[in-house]
């Protein structure tokens, strides 16, 4: 896709004004896991197979989080059991995915969904936004490259902001197959927009996680930060950033949901729906503003359907609707 000289000194803005890591309390939280555990779980998961690692990840003791959004998911009901559930998922999840970094696809049954609709817009060449969320696996994606010919298998960028993108990187070079490493594109640097621009060109997918917020000093223009969009999510109001939106408009890309939903045992669910699709320039800067919040709450709409649907697969284990923030207040 060209783009006007208009258009690329925009990119060329977007990539100095991108929001940095440190514009939220999580992104500067630290990482689970340090890479000497991260080896660890390699050596173990490697030569005493999954079921036997599986049970040296299990984080017993739920936090409130946790209990606020199971008694939103699930009802009043959600109790200790639930709580077990969801850490157990979330403790299966992050170990397969050493075995999905390593390739070893053939361990797991996939059910595929939408991965049509996304393969007709990888082959019109424009690319497309893959927008997540902290749901199931985010490396289950690389079941679709299984089903796929060599030569047109789904290109695939992580698309991340600095400090994350070197951790990540690290990650990735200590426990995957050189052929199973995704690409990272990190955001917020000079050149970013530019180059994920050309990986789009070339048929490539970016992919992103919308579900944290990134919120920037109110000092700044909102052009410099995105808009935090207010919605309701799980029957409470819940702050969700319209950046990875914005991002796709300025492109003018297509938008899809993605999930790799956990079903427990070695059953994985990859679905992508179409949000939408920004390739025609809108009339006014009114208009645009409405098709990026529809695609915003579409987005939400489709996350919480899976919530509810699958309440054990959501691993967002922090202050989400900032409840702990309004205490103080309340009180």
């Amino acid at each position: 896709m060209k783009h006007t000289e208009a258009e690329t000194r925009a990119l060329n803005a977007a990539a100095r004004t991108a929001p940095s890591a440190d514009a939220a309390d999580w992104a500067r939280a630290p990482e689970r896991s340090n890479m000497l555990a991260l080896r660890f779980i390699c050596f173990m998961a490697i030569f005493f197979g999954r079921h036997v690692t599986r049970l040296l990840l299990f984080a017993p003791t739920p936090r409130r989080h946790i209990k606020r959004y199971l008694f939103r998911a699930i009802g009043p009901r959600a109790g200790w059991v639930d709580g077990f559930k969801l850490l157990h998922a979330f403790a299966s999840t992050v170990l397969d995915r050493v075995y999905f970094l390593r390739g070893r696809m053939d361990l797991f049954d996939f059910r595929m969904d939408g991965q049509v609709d996304l393969e007709n817009a990888a082959g019109e060449g424009r690319g497309a936004f893959l927008l997540g969320a902290h749901v199931g696996s985010f490396e289950a994606m690389g079941a679709c490259k299984r089903q796929q010919p060599d030569q047109a298998r789904m290109r695939l960028a992580m698309l991340m902001y600095p400090d994350n993108a070197q951790r990540i990187t690290a990650i990735l070079n200590a426990i995957s197959l050189p052929e199973a490493r995704p690409h990272v594109i990190a955001l917020g640097r000079p050149h970013s927009m530019l180059a994920l621009r050309d990986w789009l060109d070339g048929g490539g997918m970016g992919g992103m996680l919308a579900d944290r917020t990134l919120p920037g000093s109110e000092e700044q223009p909102a052009q410099q930060r995105g808009n935090n969009i207010v919605l309701p999510f799980l029957g409470r109001d819940a702050s969700f950033n319209d950046g990875p939106f914005r991002l796709a408009a300025l492109l003018r890309r297509p938008v899809f949901f993605m999930a790799g939903v956990y079903r427990g045992g070695a059953r994985y669910d990859v679905r992508f729906e179409r949000l939408a699709d920004f390739g025609q320039r809108p009339a006014d800067a009114a208009e645009r503003e409405r098709l990026i919040r529809a695609a915003v709450e579409a987005y939400v709409a489709r996350l919480e359907a899976l919530c509810r649907a699958y309440p054990y697969n959501w691993f967002n284990f922090h202050d989400f609707w900032l409840e702990d923030a309004d205490a103080p207040a309340a009180a």
